[in-house]
């Protein structure tokens, strides 16, 4: 056998390093270019997921922005409910957004099949680095809800009594004037020589005094004015009492100028400690500047600036009579009984001179029957804390207490601040 000199066979070899180091480049090179595709498409679906947060927070934004409305009816210079519409925008660094996509929002309002409501679906568009078309679609329940009472939806622990303005209890009047010791007290009439005097923590009158100076005003207050005091505990029951005499009364805008009455409550079902107490005062709502925002009071009918140490005020032309009473709950801690109205220069009846009265009451809880004491009805039974919003309207004699219906969410019945549907309460 002869063998090939070793020069022969190092020759020969030499092409196949060659191949071998072909084959290793193309597989690097294809490597390569997979590793710049997947960055590339990395790249692309995170500024997708950046684009699309910031695209759902575009229409969270204006949705917000949709609710954040001040007043039902529209108002210059105040955001209002009557004014939420569909309506387009675009969103880009021409209009000083900073983003590396121009979105286009578009907003869709329609009428919702819930009373007092509207709805709404907000598209946020865009097209994303490779020129496809993106967007997000979010739906919303506006609801036409006055944020006026947007203060009566705090819920508080069980057992533990509902805090409303100024840390008290909620059924404290808001004019009471706080004592620091406790306790608030207020007087039902201005130029009155009552006041009564509450439990900051349970809502719950502490104190009937009878004599108090009828120059000083509640604000004025101070436990050293409070004289003639009773020592009993006794619940308020207490509401409004509004003027709409035309031939066609309207219970949300009853603003007439109230006739001179008084309240009387007459308790049943027992012997009570002492008879109840009721104080009632035909009032006005005005507004003012304070430092730093606009306050909204009510003061005496015949009140002017001058009482409010002010040199002007704005008068709303609201009118209407705010009355309270004080009961004394039986041993079990519970009372029943009816309000009525009593007329100063004015009859009750279903003539033409005559006047009728109404309460203002529903069915709230949707049990088919005005049965629960806070819903207003023509007799209280059983009735175990203080009661308020209980209000009256005053019509002619020869109208029907206008009709109207509760506040409700999707047809569902519940609890309402107010509602404008009345009853025939006298004669």
């Amino acid at each position: 056998m002869k063998v090939a000199p070793t020069s022969v066979r190092a020759h020969r070899q030499r092409g196949t390093t060659l191949l071998e180091a072909l084959f290793a480049f193309v597989v690097l090179a294809l490597g390569i270019l997979t590793i710049g595709r997947v960055q590339t498409q990395l790249r692309l679906g995170s500024d997708i997921a950046r684009q699309r947060s910031e695209a759902v927070r575009l229409g969270q934004e204006d949705i917000e922005s949709m609710r954040a409305f001040a007043v039902i009816a529209a108002s210059a210079g105040a955001r209002s409910y009557a004014e939420i519409a569909s309506a387009s925008t675009t969103i880009d660094g021409a209009h000083g957004y900073a983003s590396n996509a121009a979105y286009l929002l578009t907003r869709d309002v329609q009428p919702s099949a819930a009373n007092d409501a509207k709805s709404v679906a907000v598209t946020v568009a865009w097209n994303d680095r490779s020129g496809a078309d993106q967007h997000v679609v979010l739906n919303s329940i506006i609801a036409g809800n006055d944020p006026l009472h947007s203060a009566a939806l705090s819920l508080a622990p069980n057992g533990v009594p509902v805090k409303g303005a100024h840390g008290r209890a909620a059924f404290i009047p808001l004019s009471a004037k706080n004592l620091g010791n406790g306790s608030s007290t207020m007087k039902p009439a201005a130029s009155g020589t009552v006041a009564y005097v509450f439990d900051n923590a349970t809502g719950l009158v502490t104190a009937r005094c009878s004599v108090v100076d009828l120059a000083i005003a509640t604000r004025d207050l101070t436990t050293a004015d409070l004289a003639g005091c009773d020592a009993f505990t006794g619940y308020l029951l207490s509401g409004i009492v509004r003027f709409s005499l035309g031939p066609s009364p309207d219970a949300a805008r009853a603003t007439d100028v109230p006739l001179a009455l008084s309240v009387a409550l007459a308790t049943s079902n027992g012997v009570y400690p002492l008879p109840p107490s009721c104080a009632s005062e035909a009032l006005k709502t005005v507004s003012y500047g304070d430092p730093g925002a606009v306050r909204v009071e009510s003061v005496p009918l015949d009140a002017t600036p001058a009482s409010l140490g002010l040199s002007t005020w704005s008068d709303s032309g609201d009118r209407y009579v705010a009355y309270h009473c004080v009961v004394y709950p039986l041993a079990n801690g519970q009372w029943s009984g009816r309000t009525t109205l009593v007329p100063s220069g004015w009859t009750l009846g279903p003539g033409a001179t005559d006047r009728r009265v109404c309460r203002y009451s529903a069915d709230a809880d949707g049990s088919g029957a005005i049965d629960a004491n806070i819903e207003h009805p023509a007799d209280y039974a059983g009735a175990s804390g203080p009661l308020a919003n209980q209000n009256f309207l005053v019509i002619a004699g020869t109208q029907t207490c206008p009709g109207g219906r509760a506040v409700s969410i999707d047809g569902t019945p519940s609890d309402v601040f107010v509602n404008l549907a009345t009853l025939q309460h006298q004669p």
